[in-house]
């Protein structure tokens, strides 16, 4: 008979398979039995996540100052509660590629901009939507910088103008006085197949000098 060495060689270093489950299986059950003042979060501290069943819900939105209803599922992004559910539908807020990837449907959401396909309309309860339609004064006047995308016509099919618009609006309101650099890098989310660039970064630097009173 082969000799005891020979049948069972020396373990190789490292872990088996077999180690490496039952090691699993030990933290696993040692996971479950720590006590609750030792886990991360207790259960008591734990957000109450609300409980949404299949089918439309109505959902309070307070877009562009006004409080709308409208009825979606949970489903449902804020792009297509917008354009599809509201009541007039607002259909500024471009679909283009609804995966977050053209910035023609952003919309500034408590001041910061963001891409609507990218929301569900469920998590905007509560929070200060404006969407291009809301750009303008209450009065009906343009914000400086669609009076300077038409001066200078910063755009052709149009479809990209209004993610054009809210992205760099956003950053106006923050730095009225930005630099086209940190304007560009504002929009580099966003993109315009014409090619209308050159003209949209002319009607970022009018707008700026608008802003400043020097012209």
């Amino acid at each position: 008979m082969p000799e005891e060495n020979e049948r069972d060689p020396a373990p190789k270093r490292g872990v088996s398979r077999r180690q490496f489950f039952k090691g699993v299986g030990v933290v696993g059950a040692g996971t479950a039995l720590v006590p609750d003042a030792l886990a991360p979060e207790s259960a008591e501290a734990a957000p109450a996540v609300a409980s949404f069943k299949p089918g439309k819900h109505a959902l309070t939105l307070k877009v562009n100052g006004h409080s709308i209803t409208l009825e979606a599922e949970p489903r449902t992004s804020l792009l297509y509660a917008l354009r599809n559910n509201a009541n007039p539908p607002l259909t500024g807020t471009k679909l283009v590629c609804d995966l977050g990837a053209c910035g023609a449907c952003t919309v500034h959401i408590d001041g910061k901009s963001a891409y609507s396909c990218n929301v569900l309309a469920l998590d905007a309860v509560g929070k200060e939507i404006t969407t291009v339609e809301g750009l303008a004064g209450a009065d009906g006047k343009l914000h400086p910088l669609q009076e300077a995308f038409i001066s200078k016509d910063a755009l052709m099919c149009g479809f990209c103008t209004p993610g054009f618009l809210m992205a760099i609006a956003a950053q106006l309101k923050k730095h009225p006085a930005a630099s086209l650099e940190e304007l560009k890098h504002a929009c580099a989310g966003n993109v315009c197949r014409c090619g209308t660039y050159p003209r949209i970064f002319e009607a970022m630097v009018e707008t700026v000098q608008k802003m400043r009173g020097g012209a």
